[in-house]
């Protein structure tokens, strides 16, 4: 599988799967043709009843919630903290993957992801990921969060058949509106058709290529293509060129956009001060001021650090001066170290236990993860979710200036408050 996907609106992010010896066989699918799943349907931004049904019917427990944003906490801290300058990472679309794999695994293996994505049985897994899905999958004229998951399976590994479990599919398709695809690893064509799939899955700005994998029974791919405009947009002939100062002491010069808000609220913490910018389908971006002196690593430096940036804070309501550098950042992660150091050993391991997807034994020999994001005076573009909130005007009693002139960290929050998209921006060229 090649290493490097390089993308523009999603993320993608890959279970390769190789097997060893082959186990007894039990309840197998032997032969299959393409699923195409039915996606949920899209809801338009300003019809507040159907988006209010639609939370009410897919809403998650106060405990699964929780458990999803610990992951998203967990995860991003670890993986953050080795970026050198720039970074984005979407825990939404690791989370569908990883819950997507762990259906699969019994044992240690399951125990182990279990533990890191903080459900206790398959039963919250399905009911909460098919939830999720639904609460957040949005597809309409302004706004989409479309997620996709897809499983390419071999039937064949070194002339032995290979068989997958019919439960585990049709849980995939149920639980994670999963497209299912029979393909040959040895052969061009499988990179071929993962990388329309792919394509077609993030409006065409996609195209990675794939060499054969003889070794390889199983991808898992998710992508996420999220596009959403600011509820106030910032005018354009406000743009001005300025200084941005890195934090090797050099400065760079880049375009940044202005914007006075008259009623907002902010957050003043240990070490930082952050605002939002509301999105139209109720999210919000959210970026994080260092203080001045204050190393950027510090505010990351473990997922309790991370949770109180972006949830404590002394909160407050008044005039924001917005200065914010327009940018775009791609980032490619291997995640392999970073699952192993938060507790995911087994399933990289050739005894790893996948019984559940099949009996043939299968152990996971990469997971990377490709991001992009872009802001502008119209928008975002981003693999990732956010959260707006709308607030009333009302006379300001204080005033902050959120000059983003140096290293800065940003989040997008969805409306329903899960964090599932993360990143750090130390230079905007």
């Amino acid at each position: 599988m090649k290493r490097f996907l390089f993308m523009s609106l999603a993320v993608i992010l890959l279970l390769g799967f190789s097997a060893c010896a082959m186990r007894q066989l039990w309840n197998p699918v032997s032969a299959f043709e393409k699923v195409a799943p039915v996606y949920p349907a899209g809801i338009d931004y300003s019809d507040l009843a159907s988006l209010r049904a639609n939370r009410e019917k897919n809403s998650v427990s106060e405990e699964g919630k929780k458990g999803i944003n610990q992951f998203s906490y967990n995860t991003a801290a670890q993986i953050l903290n080795n970026v050198e300058t720039n970074g984005c990472y979407s825990p939404l679309s690791l989370y569908f993957a990883l819950s997507l794999a762990s259906s699969g695994a019994n044992g240690k293996t399951r125990e182990e992801l279990f533990a890191l994505l903080n459900v206790s049985d398959p039963d919250q897994l399905f009911q909460q990921s098919g939830k999720l899905y639904r609460l957040l999958y949005t597809d309409n004229e302004f706004v989409k969060l479309k997620i996709a998951n897809s499983l390419w399976l071999d039937n064949e590994y070194r002339g032995e058949p290979v068989l997958f479990k019919e439960n585990f599919i049709q849980n995939t398709a149920a639980y994670f509106y999963s497209s299912l695809f029979s393909v040959d690893f040895a052969k061009e064509s499988a990179g071929q058709a993962m990388a329309k799939w792919i394509a077609d899955h993030t409006n065409n700005t996609l195209k990675p290529e794939f060499k054969p994998e003889p070794e390889q029974i199983m991808s898992i791919i998710n992508t996420i293509d999220y596009r959403n405009e600011w509820i106030d947009r910032f005018d354009a002939s406000l743009t001005k060129a300025d200084t941005f100062h890195l934090a090797n002491g050099a400065d760079v010069t880049c375009d940044f956009m202005n914007m006075i808000c008259f009623s907002r609220g902010f957050s003043i913490g240990d070490g930082y001060m952050l605002s939002s910018l509301d999105l139209k389908s109720h999210d919000r971006m959210v970026f994080v001021l260092p203080d001045e002196g204050v190393d950027l690593y510090s505010l990351l430096s473990s997922p309790s650090r991370l949770q109180d940036l972006f949830e404590g804070g002394t909160q407050a309501y008044g005039k924001v001066t917005w200065k914010i550098p327009k940018f775009a950042c791609d980032s490619e992660f291997d995640l392999v170290d970073a699952l192993n150091k938060l507790g995911i050993t087994s399933a990289f391991k050739q005894d790893a236990d996948f019984s559940g997807i099949t009996d043939h034994q299968a152990f996971i020999s990469s997971i990377i993860q490709n991001t992009h994001i872009a802001i502008d005076e119209k928008g975002v573009e981003a693999s990732a979710f956010t959260k707006i909130d709308i607030f009333g005007s009302v006379q300001p009693v204080v005033q902050v200036d959120m000059i983003l002139d140096r290293p800065f960290i940003y989040g997008i929050f969805s409306e329903s408050g899960y964090l599932l998209f993360v990143g750090i921006c130390g230079n905007p060229v």
